[in-house]
């Protein structure tokens, strides 16, 4: 009996908060998480988010005595630094999964990943990112991203603006489309929410439950973004049942099908058009918007993304 207890008892994950959103949807899985927490280096259960019982906040100079059973790491600086300033010498033995939330930025098809070593896993958000990451020696799996919005979220579509979710938007320049937001905002009447929005005349960060459950409202989710993984926000934006217009770069190319969930394209201009077209006919808004919906059910459904990352943590720990 003690036997079958110890593997029915849930996976005890260490990681760093690096991402919130991120962070909060992989707690959603069967297991522990454990998070270090120190002022000015590591966040915890930070407000804004509806944490389980099941995300515990340990202080970094308590790490080392926890019982663990794998480490995930989520940065370079996890990697590199913090897990030995962290962990004790027999944590760094234990199973180890590197979980790479960006494609390279240093050249897009010849960067090699920190990470390569046989003995790990490496994990990638889009099959972009694994095209594009020379990963070495390491094994790579890729899980897509797993979202859920607030019950009552549902989209209407009655405010004839486009919606933009990007944090820090203004410092983070080209890459996440800062002038393309600034140029297209000019054509056509754009709202900016997130972290530091209001620096461009935006509304600031709001709560998962508060942004979608407003976010329903607008005709169109606009992504500008040039190149980063497939931005959660647009996941959510799908689920919410918001049509898509954005660039047809990295993984944005598979998850958006022209007509049917929104439209992409690598010409701003064309991108800006089909955004007056939406604003002039709320029923293809409508419709579009119900075609995203339905992919992002099946193809970014928390209950799936929540059996990949159990399936890894078990197979990882043999």
């Amino acid at each position: 009996m003690g036997a079958k207890l110890e593997l029915m008892r849930p996976t005890r994950v260490l990681t760093w908060h690096v991402h919130g959103s991120y962070l909060y949807y992989l707690t959603q899985a069967r297991c522990e998480f454990y998070l270090p927490v120190q002022p000015g280096h590591y966040s915890g259960r930070t407000p804004g988010y509806p944490w389980g019982e099941n995300v515990f906040e340990v202080p970094a100079g308590e790490v080392g005595g926890l019982e663990l059973d794998c480490v995930l790491f989520q940065s370079r600086r996890n990697y590199l630094q913090d897990q030995f300033e962290t962990l004790s010498k027999a944590q760094r033995q234990l199973p180890r999964v590197y979980l790479e939330h960006d494609p390279p930025r240093e050249h897009p098809t010849d960067t090699a990943h920190v990470v390569d070593d046989p003995e790990m896993l490496l994990v990638h958000v889009t099959h972009f990112n694994d095209l594009m990451w020379d990963s070495g020696r390491t094994p790579t799996r890729v899980i897509e991203h797993g979202v859920r919005v607030p019950e009552g979220a549902r989209y209407t579509g009655e405010l004839a603006r486009g919606l933009v979710v990007i944090n820090n938007l203004q410092s983070r320049g080209r890459r996440l489309g800062a002038d393309l937001f600034g140029r297209a905002r000019q054509e056509v009447p754009l709202d900016l929410m997130g972290i530091g929005a209001h620096t461009l005349g935006g509304v600031a960060s709001l709560s998962l439950d508060e942004l979608w459950t407003a976010g329903g409202r607008y005709r169109f989710f606009f992504n500008p973004i040039r190149y980063t993984s497939l931005g959660l926000a647009v996941c959510e934006a799908m689920t919410v049942g918001l049509p898509i217009v954005g660039l047809a770069t990295t993984e944005m190319a598979t998850a958006i099908e022209n007509g049917r969930s929104g439209y992409v394209s690598t010409d701003l201009r064309v991108v800006i058009g089909r955004a007056k077209e939406l604003l002039a006919d709320p029923e293809a808004a409508r419709r579009l918007g119900a075609g995203a919906r339905e992919v992002a059910l099946a193809r970014f459904g928390i209950e799936r993304f929540c059996r990949d990352w159990e399936d890894t943590f078990a197979g990882v720990n043999g």
